[in-house]
């Protein structure tokens, strides 16, 4: 976020301009550190480009964000100064963005600002997750161990999301042959059959009469079907990009059958993998939870996470809590955090919880994999068998008058 502020300097010069930080204290924090009293600070409003958020070159992914975490854990285990190690992982760094948070981290904490506080300043990119887990690393004297967390975290993340990005490549091939398949006939067989047709005078039958007449209808107007079916999708993307709009699509996905419970077990590993790795770092019960209602993106769990973070702070213990939102934690998992709750060993038990809920989704995965498949390969070789009918039967009836 970017904050407008007003300041005073140590000689009482006014000074305005702008800062960006993850928190309008963070903001505060940061100004408080070049010796200025800061007197007023206002969250800019910044609206959001639609071009902007689907840019893919600079976008930072978890993969780049778990190189450049485990990288910079090793040179500094290796007792390479912080500045330094950001200057060099920003000069290897290729993505022009990712480049200049880093190079701009590196400033800061040159000019003496606390390397936690420096990630602040790019807010969209190093999350108070991140932050959290760095600020408890610096307490302790273990930056390095802080930082092996992270990367570790994050590479959970990335497998996580990769698999899932996989199980999508395949029903996506499937449906471009078939577009390909519908695209030939439309554009090559179709026409050719009519020449015959025409020439010999026969009549076609009803179905092929009907098929030939769609496939022309599709070959005539087919920009007119792409123009509709991508003022829709528009359309839909645009809304479920509004507020109101996101909320209703948080809360409409995790109802539908099988991918509800496949988004569930998602968000269950990143809410147990976040948990234990602030809680392993240092950070207290309620502070993990604020921080992760923060990094989880489904509205429908991060009101969940919001009540869960506020009966613990009332005192309630963490399965109490959750128990009430049985809809969202499993039973299974209630157990276990009981048992972490009881044994006193809630950060590692965890990370259990993490490792089944991740081979619970690759079952999940090779189970849709095996079911898409026939499924598929059923409806692909039915539209394929209703063309090769419509043609084969206005062929043989052509033939037939010769």
């Amino acid at each position: 976020m970017r904050f407008n502020y007003k300041a005073r300097s140590r000689d009482g010069k006014i000074e305005v301009g702008s800062i960006e930080a993850y928190s309008k204290e963070a903001a505060v924090s940061l100004l408080q550190k070049y010796n200025i009293f800061v007197t007023q600070v206002d969250e800019v409003s910044q609206k959001k480009s639609f071009f902007k958020n689907i840019s893919i070159e600079n976008k930072v992914s978890k993969k780049d964000l778990a190189i450049f975490f485990r990288q910079l854990a090793v040179m500094m285990e290796s007792q390479v100064p912080v500045v330094q190690s950001l200057q060099s992982l920003a000069a290897e760094t290729k993505k022009k963005s990712f480049k200049k948070s880093i190079a701009d981290v590196a400033k800061l904490v040159e000019e003496g600002i606390p390397f936690s506080q420096a990630l602040l300043v790019h807010a969209d990119t190093f999350s108070g997750f991140y932050v959290s887990l760095v600020k408890s690393g610096e307490a302790s004297g273990k930056i390095a161990p802080a930082l092996y967390s992270i990367s570790g975290h994050l590479e959970r993340e990335y497998e996580v999301s990769s698999q899932v990005k996989q199980a999508l490549i395949y029903p996506l091939f499937l449906v471009l042959v078939l577009f390909f398949v519908i695209g030939i006939v439309v554009t090559q067989i179709v026409p050719k059959i009519e020449d015959l047709v025409r020439d010999t005078g026969n009549s076609l039958s009803p179905f092929a009469t009907a098929m030939i007449n769609f496939y022309k209808f599709i070959g005539e107007y087919w920009w007119f079907l792409f123009l509709v079916f991508f003022i829709i999708f528009v359309a839909i993307f645009l809304y479920f990009r509004t507020e109101q709009g996101k909320k209703e699509y948080d809360n409409i996905s995790l109802k539908i059958p099988f991918i509800g419970d496949f988004l569930k077990k998602v968000f269950l590993i990143r809410f147990a993998s976040n948990i234990s790795t602030l809680l392993i770092a240092g950070v207290s019960i309620n502070n993990a939870l604020e921080i992760t209602k923060d990094t989880v993106d489904n509205d429908a769990y991060k009101n969940v996470i919001s009540d869960v973070e506020k009966k613990v702070s009332e005192g309630e213990r963490l399965s109490f809590a959750m128990a009430s939102h049985s809809a969202y934690f499993p039973s299974f998992v209630l157990q276990i955090i009981r048992v972490g709750e009881a044994t006193g060993k809630l950060d590692k038990i965890l990370i259990d919880v993490v490792s089944f809920y991740e081979k619970e989704i690759k079952r999940s995965i090779d189970l849709f994999s095996r079911l898409l498949e026939p499924i598929m390969i059923l409806v692909l070789g039915g539209i394929v068998t209703m063309l090769a009918i419509s043609v084969l039967s206005s062929i043989y009836g052509a033939i037939g008058v010769i």
